[in-house]
């Protein structure tokens, strides 16, 4: 068995965190979506995210293998819903950016990372858990839904193709 974990990361992760992100922009627009196809996520992207520490990588045998940025706190993205959250009240943290390596695709490691994220921020009593995804991202809808996310609608970013994403949420009871 491989070992394999989620840590924050770290200022020499950003090179394979970046070809991280380019494979899976060039895999979302392969699939026919417009999600990332602006020029976002990027370098500085990353390198915002480890300045704000935010960013997490999975490492299986040594290797980054996948990347997310998790924000705890308001996003502001999140104020406006077509639907509606299940918890408005308690404080969240938004898993944003979650990408995987070609090289690991097809193992289950998504679902994987994201529990491990999930771990990370419940034991730093986070319990409330946000995320978006394109409507042609089946896979990280797949994924959402498989760690018990439940969608509560739609909210709109910061994309000039098509800005609409489909919003989920995960409520944990309280440590």
């Amino acid at each position: 068995m491989s070992l394999i974990y989620a840590r924050q990361a770290c200022p020499a992760d950003v090179p394979a965190i970046v070809e991280i992100l380019k494979a899976a922009i060039a895999f979302l627009k392969a699939s026919g979506s417009t999600q990332w196809q602006s020029g976002y996520p990027n370098q500085q992207t990353v390198e915002k995210d480890l300045r704000q520490g935010s960013a997490y990588v999975l490492e299986v045998q040594g290797q980054i293998a996948g990347y997310a940025a998790v924000v705890t706190g308001e996003d502001p993205h999140y104020r406006k819903i077509q639907g509606a959250w299940h918890n408005t009240t308690d404080q969240y943290a938004t898993i944003h950016r979650l990408a995987l390596s070609p090289n690991f695709r097809g193992q289950h490691l998504a679902s994987y990372f994201l529990s491990d994220l999930i771990s990370i921020k419940y034991s730093q009593c986070i319990a409330n858990f946000r995320v978006d995804t394109f409507k042609k991202n089946l896979a990280m809808q797949h994924v959402a839904t498989s760690q018990g996310f439940v969608k509560c609608g739609i909210i709109q970013v910061d994309d000039p193709i098509d800005s609409a994403r489909f919003a989920y949420e995960l409520n944990l009871q309280q440590p």
